[in-house]
């Protein structure tokens, strides 16, 4: 017998509430397969499960509040069997809370709108709510004060609060000429469509990945006093959310894909967290968390890390700015990258070499394009510039 939990989804989630089940006691499932909603303060999170079973017990009803490690649903692993009454009738449905059934697509939209879907009137089936109940409902409402923003706000303060107390930050900054990423960005997306075409934060990224093969120690979690490895690099990357907030959902396996395919990861990420509709591996296993302000922001940016993660990576905005090179001033694009690191793991002197190694891949996009994991080159020792720390 397996226990399906609901797992932690970030250190600022103490408890969810289940919006819908997608399957039945009897389904059989398989690894990966999303077996129920669950609205977190930032969004309505796709619970995936981790083993291959058939379904036994539902131990939980849509409206319930559960806290992170309760049972939500028991399986039973392939060739087990169960006495019948551990498994409920193939038909047999979860009992709604809900006044009137509320469709999935619908408490949805009236999560992203701060509206309780219960003060809808449903024009649906057997009078269910639908998105468009919801979305008659908005206009005809005052905008209040969003009480869904006010409690991932809540959220956030509360594990950036934690993040503070318990982890000793060290900061530092390193400013890196993008004229020759700029350049190559623009001879590769000439002949493309604006949907295929590949923004300077694909190529942060991926340079940020191959960057930390050499500095393992800024990859990975601090838990029950020491230090946890992650085994390949999950890029949380920060978005924010349209009406305010943000989360950092994963880009998984960041080192290993070409930078078209992570583009396209991206792209897709970015759309589905401002949906509200995000997966729970994106939000349990993100190794590191790499924020970019994107144009119009501020010339750089000082997280504050995201445990039980260990390090942040930040890049402001790119602009065009003086830059002396072999003697000669010029005007070339210019972005201020920035490392939050867990001295309990790392130290400055690591982390000015991680920046380093950072800084000399962005001069190789060509190269970044088509490499792979293992692929960085040897900076340590041999620093063209120094990293201006700021402890």
């Amino acid at each position: 017998m397996i226990e399906f939990k609901l797992p932690s989804l970030g250190a600022d989630m103490d408890e969810g509430t289940l919006l819908e089940w997608r399957v039945k006691p009897g389904d059989s499932v398989k690894r990966g397969q999303v077996l129920a909603v669950v609205d977190t303060s930032k969004a309505a999170v796709d619970v995936e499960v981790w083993n291959d079973g058939q379904v036994g017990a539902l131990r939980v009803q849509p409206g319930e509040k559960i806290p992170v490690g309760a049972v939500l649903a028991t399986l039973l692993e392939p060739g087990e069997t169960a006495a019948p009454s551990v498994i409920a009738p193939r038909l047999a449905a979860v009992p709604s809370t809900s006044r009137h059934a509320v469709s999935p697509s619908a408490r949805r939209r009236a999560l992203e709108l701060g509206i309780d879907p219960e003060a809808a009137s449903g024009s649906g089936v057997q009078g269910s709510v639908t998105r468009a109940d919801i979305e008659t409902l908005a206009r005809a409402r005052p905008a209040p004060a969003s009480d869904h923003l006010q409690a991932m706000r809540q959220a956030i303060a509360a594990a950036m609060s934690r993040s503070k107390r318990e982890i000793p930050h060290y900061y530092l900054s390193e400013t890196i000429p993008m004229d020759a990423a700029t350049a190559w960005l623009q001879r590769h997306n000439a002949a493309l469509p604006i949907t295929e075409r590949i923004l300077p934060a694909v190529l942060q990224i991926k340079a940020v990945a191959l960057a930390l093969q050499r500095f393992p120690e800024l990859n990975g979690f601090y838990r029950d006093g020491g230090f946890v490895p992650a085994v390949t690099v999950h890029a949380g990357v920060a978005i924010s959310l349209r009406g305010g907030g943000l989360v950092a959902p994963a880009l998984h396996d960041v080192a290993a894909k070409p930078l078209e395919l992570l583009m396209q990861e991206l792209a897709d990420l970015v759309k589905r967290a401002r949906a509200g509709s995000l997966r729970s591996s994106e939000m349990s296993d993100p190794s590191i968390t790499i924020t970019n302000l994107g144009e119009g922001g501020a010339e750089s940016v000082f997280g504050v890390i995201y445990p039980p993660q260990v390090a942040l990576v930040g890049f402001g905005s790119m602009g065009v700015r003086p830059w002396v090179q072999r003697g000669v001033p010029r005007a070339i694009p210019l972005v201020t990258a920035t490392l939050a690191g867990d001295h309990r793991v790392s130290d400055g002197h690591r982390g000015a070499l991680f920046l380093a190694e950072l800084r000399d891949l962005l001069q190789r996009p060509d190269a970044l394009a088509h490499s792979g994991p293992d692929s960085s080159t040897d900076t340590e020792g041999s620093l063209p510039w120094a990293a201006n720390a700021k402890h």
